[in-house]
C-alpha cells in the first residue's frame, strides 16, 4: 500500500503542477455551476438536483480528458519500462494511477461544495440528500476513472485514449435512456437498463445508498481496473508462455465475475436512507400498523412483464416497498406478484377488483405498435379489499397502503362534520381536499343555521367539527353550540378569515365571523388585515405581454414555513396561503404557532388594494413574521377539546393544491391530530418536494451566485498561478539539495 500511495501522490502532484489540469477544472466547473445556479435560482427550490442531473454527462467528457495521459504518456515517453523496473508490479501501478486520478476528480467535485453549503444555509434543504449525492458522485467518478485508465492502457496516443474513453463513458450513460432501449426486446431493454449508469446514479442521488447501486459501481470499477492491469502485464509476457495464458484466464474470470455481481446485485435488498425523516424507509407509524394486524392481509401486484421503460424505476420502488411491508409484518402480511398476460385466471381476478390494463406504445419492426399491460394492486383483508387500479407514482404509495390497511382493519369510520350556513364554504368547493379526507373519514354536513324558533340543532355523532370561512356573523346560538361542542372535549378545525375579496375591485373587505370572542377566550385573536411576505411568495402568471408570458411573485400569496415543532407540520417544508388573515396569540402557554411568514412579512388593513401589478413598499421597520395558523392544545382548564385555527381556507382550493400538495398533508395531519389518531402523520409528512430557496437578503443571494460563478474559478486560477509559476524554483531547490 505504501508504493500505491507513493504513485498516487506523484500522479496527483503532476496534475497540480500542469496548467492543462487547471484549464480542465475551470471549464468543467464553469459549465456545471452556471447551469446549476441558473436552474436553482429560476425555480427557487433548495435542491442540487440540477447539478447532479448534469453530472454524468459532464463527467463522461471531463474524466477521459483527465485520465488520457496516465498510461498512454508513460508508454509514449518510454517511462513505463523505468517505472516497472522499480519495486512496482502492474497491480501497484494501476492502483496508484487510479487513486491519483480519482482524488483529482474528487477534488474538482469538492469545488462545488460552496454551492451546496450556500443552499443548505439559506434554506431547509435536506443535508442527508446532499451527502448521498456527493457519495454517488464519488462512486460514479471511480467507475469512469477506471474506464479511462483502461482506455489509456491500450494505446500510446493520448487523443486515441480520450476518444475511446469518451465513447464508452457516453455509451454507459446513454444505454439506460429510453430513447436507446425503445424497440428492443423486454429482456434486452431491462439488461441495458441495469448496465446504464444513470439509473444507478439517480438512485443514490435521491438520498438512498442502495446496495444494488453500490455493487454496480464497485463491480464496474474493478472490471476496468482488471482490464487495465491485463494490458500492462501482457507487454512483458510471451503469448506462448503459461503465464500469459493464466493472466488471460484470470482476467476473463474477473470480468465475468464483475458482470455477474453487477447484474445479480439488482436482486439484493439493503439500503441506507440518508434523507431527513427517512423518506424511502417505512415509518414508525407503518410498522405499528402492520405489526398490529390481527389477521392475514394480502397485497396482490398485477404486473405485466413488458411495461413502458419510463416506469421501470417505479416498478423497482413498488417491489421494494411491498417487500418492506411484508418484512415489517412478521408474517401477517403476504405479497403475491401475478402476470395477467401469462395467466388468464390472474387477469379475471384483476378485472374483478376493477383493475384494467393500460395501453402504451412500443417500437416493433420500425413502427410504433400499441401494447397493453397491467400495473395495479389490490389489498385484501377478510372480505374487504382496497384497490389501486394504476400505480402511477410511489411518493405517496406507503401512505395509500397504510391507509387502506387501517381502513379495512378498524371498526367504523370517524366522522368529520363540515359546518354549513352563514356564507361558509362547503365541502364540494374543495374537491381534492374532500377526496383525501373521505379516504379516512366520513364527511357529513352539519348545519349551524338556527331554525324558525332560533334553535341550532345539537352537534351529535361528530368526531371533528370543520368550519370554513364564514362571511356573515354567526348567530349567538350557533356560536354557543360551537362553544358547547368544544367545551365537551371535542376538537374543531376553524378556517376563518377576517376579510374577503371585493367582487368589484382587487381590494379586501373586513368580515365579522361572530367567532372573534370565542377565539379570544381560547388565546387567539383574528385580524381583519391581509398578510403578505416580500421574500417568500408564490409566483403567478400575469398573462401574455406581447409575445412573452410574464411571471411575477405575488406577496399576498405568501409561502409560509413551520413555526414550531408540532405533529401537524412534521416534516412539511412550506405551505402556500392565499390572502390570509394573520393571527395574534395571547395565550402562549396553550397555543402553538404552526405556520409563519419570514421576517419580511407584514400586513395591510382591509380596504387596501391587493392587485399584483401594484408594488408593495412598506416601511422596513414594520416588517415582522406573521402567524397564519395556530394549534390550541386540549390541556386547558375545563378539559376543552383541541383546536386548530387557520387564517385562510384558500390553501385547500384545487388550484393551490396542484401548485403545493403539502396543503393536503397539513389538512389530513390536522384532522388526525384533532381526532388524536396520529398513526399516519409520520407517513403522510414524508415530503419529497424540495423546500423553497429563500434568501434573507439580496446581498446573500448575490454572494452565493457570484461566489460560485466567479469566485471558485478565480481561486483555481490563483492556485494554478502559484503552483505552475513556482514549479521551476521548486525544481532548482530540489536539485540543489540533491547536489
Amino acid at each position: 500500500m505504501k508504493h500505491v500511495w507513493t504513485l498516487a501522490r506523484r500522479e496527483l502532484k503532476g496534475f497540480f503542477d500542469h496548467p492543462t489540469a487547471y484549464v480542465l477544472q475551470i471549464a468543467f466547473l464553469a459549465l456545471a455551476l452556471f447551469l446549476a445556479v441558473r436552474s436553482i435560482y429560476a425555480n427557487s427550490l433548495a435542491t442540487l438536483r440540477p447539478l447532479f442531473d448534469l453530472l454524468p454527462w459532464l463527467l463522461a467528457i471531463f474524466v477521459p480528458a483527465v485520465t488520457m495521459r496516465s498510461l498512454a504518456e508513460e508508454r509514449q515517453t518510454r517511462t513505463l519500462e523505468w517505472l516497472m523496473a522499480q519495486p512496482f508490479d502492474e497491480r501497484t501501478v494501476v492502483l496508484g494511477k487510479f487513486l491519483g486520478n480519482w482524488l483529482f476528480v474528487v477534488f474538482t467535485l469538492a469545488c462545488t461544495l460552496p454551492l451546496a453549503a450556500g443552499v443548505l444555509l439559506a434554506s431547509d434543504a435536506d443535508p442527508g440528500i446532499v451527502v448521498a449525492q456527493y457519495l454517488g458522485s464519488a462512486l460514479l467518478a471511480a467507475l469512469l476513472v477506471a474506464l479511462g485508465l483502461w482506455a489509456s492502457s491500450v494505446t500510446q496516443n493520448q487523443i486515441t485514449a480520450f476518444i475511446l474513453a469518451t465513447a464508452l463513458s457516453l455509451t454507459l450513460v446513454l444505454i439506460g435512456a429510453p430513447v436507446v432501449r425503445v424497440g428492443l426486446p423486454p429482456r434486452v431493454a431491462a439488461l441495458l437498463g441495469e448496465l446504464g449508469v444513470v439509473r444507478h446514479f439517480e438512485g443514490v442521488a435521491r438520498g438512498v445508498i442502495d446496495l444494488r447501486d453500490v455493487l454496480y459501481f464497485m463491480a464496474g470499477t474493478v472490471l476496468f481496473l482488471v482490464l487495465a492491469g491485463f494490458f500492462l502485464a501482457k507487454d512483458r509476457l510471451s503469448p506462448t508462455r503459461a503465464g500469459f495464458r493464466r493472466l488471460r484466464v484470470g482476467t476473463a474470470a474477473a470480468a465475468v465475475l464483475a458482470l455477474v455481481v453487477s447484474l445479480a446485485g439488482s436482486n439484493l435488498p439493503g439500503r441506507l436512507d440518508l434523507t431527513r425523516g427517512n423518506l424511502y424507509t417505512l415509518s414508525a407509524g407503518t410498522r405499528t400498523i402492520v405489526a398490529g394486524l390481527d389477521d392475514l392481509v394480502t397485497i396482490k401486484l398485477f404486473m405485466s412483464r413488458e411495461l413502458p421503460l419510463e416506469i421501470q424505476s417505479t416498478v423497482r420502488d413498488v417491489r421494494d416497498l411491498v417487500a418492506d411491508f411484508q418484512r415489517a409484518s412478521d408474517g401477517r402480511l403476504q405479497v403475491g406478484e401475478l402476470d395477467p398476460d401469462q395467466d388468464e385466471a390472474a387477469a379475471e381476478e384483476a378485472r374483478s377488483f376493477g383493475i384494467t390494463p393500460i395501453e402504451f406504445n412500443v417500437l416493433r419492426d420500425d413502427e410504433f405498435q400499441v401494447k397493453r399491460g397491467w400495473f395495479g394492486l389490490a389489498v385484501q383483508y377478510a372480505d374487504k379489499s382496497e384497490v389501486i387500479p394504476l400505480v402511477d407514482r410511489t411518493d405517496d404509495l406507503e401512505l395509500r397502503l397504510a391507509s387502506a390497511i387501517t381502513t379495512m382493519t378498524r371498526e367504523g369510520m370517524p366522522v368529520v362534520g363540515w359546518a354549513t350556513g352563514f356564507g361558509m364554504r362547503g365541502q364540494f368547493e374543495f374537491q381534492l381536499a374532500r377526496q383525501v379526507l373521505s379516504e379516512r373519514y366520513q364527511i357529513e354536513a352539519v348545519s349551524l343555521q338556527p331554525d324558525s324558533s332560533g334553535v341550532v340543532e345539537s352537534i351529535e355523532g361528530v368526531d371533528v367539527l370543520l368550519i370554513a370561512t364564514p362571511t356573515a356573523p354567526l348567530d349567538p346560538a350557533a356560536v354557543s353550540r360551537v362553544r358547547e361542542f368544544v367545551d365537551a372535549g371535542h376538537p374543531a378545525l376553524l378556517l376563518v378569515k377576517g376579510l374577503q375579496l371585493s367582487p368589484q375591485a382587487p381590494t379586501t373587505l373586513p368580515v365579522t365571523t361572530g367567532l372573534e370572542e370565542f377565539l379570544k377566550e381560547e388565546g387567539v385573536e383574528l385580524s381583519t388585515d391581509v398578510a403578505f411576505d416580500l421574500r417568500s411568495s408564490q409566483r403567478i402568471s400575469m398573462g401574455q405581454q406581447g409575445m412573452f408570458s410574464l411571471i411575477r411573485s405575488y406577496a399576498y400569496w405568501p409561502i409560509a414555513f413551520p413555526a414550531a415543532e408540532h405533529p401537524t407540520v412534521r416534516d412539511l417544508s412550506s405551505l402556500t396561503f392565499g390572502w390570509p388573515s394573520p393571527l395574534i396569540i395571547t395565550d402562549s402557554a396553550h397555543v402553538t404557532p404552526l405556520w409563519t411568514t419570514t421576517e419580511a412579512g407584514g400586513s395591510v388593513p382591509a380596504g387596501s388594494s391587493v392587485a399584483p401589478e401594484i408594488p408593495l413598499a412598506p416601511d422596513a421597520a414594520s416588517l415582522s413574521p406573521q402567524i397564519l395558523a395556530a394549534a390550541v392544545d386540549g390541556d386547558r382548564a375545563g378539559g376543552a377539546g383541541r383546536l386548530i385555527v387557520v387564517g385562510d381556507a384558500s390553501f385547500l382550493e384545487d388550484q393551490f393544491l396542484r401548485a403545493d400538495p403539502q396543503g393536503v398533508a397539513f389538512l389530513a395531519n390536522a384532522v388526525d391530530w384533532l381526532g388524536q389518531d396520529e398513526s399516519l402523520i409520520d407517513i403522510r409528512s414524508k415530503n419529497r418536494v424540495p423546500p423553497p430557496l429563500v434568501f434573507s437578503s439580496d446581498w446573500g443571494k448575490n454572494v452565493l451566485k457570484w461566489g460560485c460563478l466567479v469566485g471558485i474559478p478565480a481561486l483555481l486560477v490563483l492556485l494554478g498561478a502559484v503552483r505552475v509559476g513556482g514549479r521551476v524554483s521548486r525544481a532548482r531547490r530540489q536539485w540543489g539539495e540533491a547536489a
